[in-house]
């Protein structure tokens, strides 16, 4: 450690003291701290990269902006000392089996390496030993083909060489049978091949470990759904993570029937039905132990069966108001509301954009021991100890009325109706709030005033709604900017003015931009907010509520007594620097001409 200046690169296996060295000749690490390191650790018998060791050290960097060396920090300082590209390992872009087949498992753990690619004649394998060159010529001649060297966080090397060997291990053993389907009528362009309709067991272990993997991994990216679509010649595994879905493999057409086989037994379903839909539930536990509960949504298509499961984290229900998106003057609103002891309230917006949610974090606050909330609804989308469920089954007549009906025998002060769909519901849940109840449920509307004219349309007298409906709240989701990446953008008077029409909203300094990085998965949002629109049932809006109600007569009178539109309770959160423009944009119906 005499001479750290001395060394510009060094061979052969990446030692500590060439770590420091470079360190300190690069201005970043200060010799001292360094010396007393290589010291401490010279005699060290553990076997942690280099990078680890300096890591837990939380050295801060002497060069500008002085960040906390991190293990991810120091490999891309590392990379770029080496001349060679760093690579970020995501398992979900890895092709398991094919990288798996470059080299074996032993020879990749002996040269601290880890295949990660084969692509247009090219092997990219990532190393944790960048100086150590050798053995690329020989494996260059086995194999062929060039290879592409990058450098790989040693952490994610550990973690993710022996779960992708064993993975593409697991893939192989399922793949056994290749006659593309399993036999039975599940597939309407069946390919007949005969001699080749091997039937996979779903209990095979190389199944439950494919399927174990598949949750563990939609568990850690935040997922909340998980394709699993039959193709002609594939299968395709996709999640919805923040409200956008992202293709994570593809699979063999027999493995993916394997899975969707493995998953509906989970599921308590019918295995044999191929034909008819199905719906499920799984109750499972993530890395931290918490319960998770998925439903299960299976479809037959040309291909073969589509299986969907929607998953629901324990957290999401209980969730306080502030944390969904509400602002303080909307959570007080909202409470004003749920806490009347009748009357109905309904959340509206269309299909993904949190309403569930809302209703179920409202019931978790209002499910003390001193009342009796029962909910009604098709399927139950999440269980919840702290209520009592039920659920609509078409197919021995019990529909949203007749639960309706029978939960009105069952001494209820508070009542959940999953959605309001037709006349006969909507009767029955005006009944129910005139008799003393506090009802919530959803309706399918784009806004808030336009449940009204839906209630109408359905059939609804105007005199019921002036004596039920206590309020109404539209709602959609906008993803949230990555707090880690995200960067100021300048906004013009004209773009602003153009968003917020005449609503007094002050035009921010900046806003910001997504810009992407390890965190977001490079996406440059991470999580997702609510938007709301809160139209209050006033004396001035009953009057308004005819038999011939004008939608548009009727928004601008709700906006005049203080109802905040969609778009510009989402302008305040795009000038908080929540979310963007262009994101708001996406799910917020802009201004009318007349109400800007």
């Amino acid at each position: 450690m005499n001479k750290p200046t001395t060394l510009s690169k060094p061979t052969g296996r990446l030692t500590l003291g060439d770590t420091l060295r470079m360190l300190v000749s690069d201005g970043i690490a200060d010799k001292l701290q360094a010396e007393k390191l290589y010291k401490d650790r010279k005699l060290d018998s553990s076997k942690l990269h280099p990078l680890v060791v300096i890591a837990e050290q939380k050295w801060k960097n002497l060069k500008t902006p002085h960040n906390v060396m991190t293990v991810e920090w120091l490999s891309s300082w590392l990379a770029n000392r080496a001349g060679i590209d760093y690579y970020h390992i995501d398992p979900l872009k890895l092709d398991f089996s094919a990288a798996a087949q470059i080299v074996s498992k032993g020879y990749a753990e002996r040269l601290k390496i880890m295949p990660i690619a084969l692509k247009n004649g090219e092997a990219v394998i990532a190393t944790t030993e960048p100086f150590n060159t050798d053995w690329i010529e020989d494996l260059e001649r086995v194999l062929q083909m060039k290879i592409k060297l990058v450098f790989a966080n040693p952490l994610e090397i550990n973690r993710y060489l022996p779960e992708m060997y064993a993975l593409a291990s697991s893939m192989n053993a399922a793949n056994i049978a290749k006659a593309g389907q399993i036999v039975g009528v599940q597939n309407f362009e069946q390919l007949v091949e005969l001699g080749k309709d091997k039937n996979l067991d779903a209990n095979e272990q190389h199944v439950v470990n494919i399927v174990d993997w598949l949750f563990k991994y939609a568990f850690e990216q935040r997922a909340s759904d998980i394709h699993l679509e039959p193709r002609r010649n594939t299968g395709i595994m996709r999640f919805r993570i923040d409200g956008v879905l992202h293709q994570v493999y593809q699979l063999p057409p027999n493995i993916m029937n394997a899975i969707t086989s493995r998953i509906k037994l989970l599921g308590r379903m019918d295995m044999v039905e191929k034909r008819r839909p199905q719906d499920g539930r799984i109750k499972t536990l993530n890395a931290e132990g918490s319960e998770v509960e998925l439903r299960l949504s299976t479809m037959p298509t040309a291909f073969g069966e589509k299986l969907v499961m929607r998953i629901f984290s324990p957290d999401i229900s209980g969730k306080d108001f502030i944390s969904l998106g509400f602002s303080e003057t909307q959570a007080a609103q909202w409470r004003a509301w749920t806490q009347s002891p009748n009357g109905i309230i309904l959340v509206t917006g269309p299909t993904g954009s949190g309403k569930t949610t809302t209703l179920y974090s409202t019931l978790k606050l209002l499910a003390t021991p001193e009342v009796n909330v029962c909910t009604v609804e098709d399927p139950i989308e999440m269980v919840e100890p702290a209520f009592n469920q039920m659920q609509v089954q078409q197919n021995i007549g019990l529909s949203f009325a007749d639960g309706i009906r029978t939960l009105m025998r069952q001494d209820p002060d508070i009542i959940m109706v999953g959605e309001v769909r037709d006349l006969e519901t909507a009767d029955m849940a005006i009944q129910a709030a005139l008799t003393g109840h506090l009802v919530l449920s959803t309706l399918h509307t784009n806004d808030a005033p336009s449940a009204i004219t839906r209630l109408l349309d359905l059939g609804v007298p105007s005199y019921l709604i002036h004596s039920t409906v206590l309020g109404i709240m539209a709602q959609r989701l906008v993803r949230t900017l990555c707090p880690s990446c995200k960067t100021p953008a300048p906004i013009t008077d004209g773009t602003w003015k153009a968003l917020v029409g005449t609503f007094n909203i002050p035009k921010p300094d900046h806003i910001y931009k997504p810009v992407g990085c390890l965190d977001c998965r490079n996406t440059g949002f991470r999580g997702r907010s609510g938007v709301y629109e809160m139209l209050s049932i006033t004396p001035a809006i009953r009057k308004c509520i005819t038999p011939d109600t004008d939608l548009a007569k009727l928004t601008h009178l709700a906006l005049q007594n203080g109802m905040q539109p969609l778009i510009i309770n989402g302008a305040e959160k795009v000038a908080a620097g929540l979310t963007t423009i262009d994101e708001l944009l996406k799910v917020a119906p802009p201004l009318a001409q007349g109400d800007a």
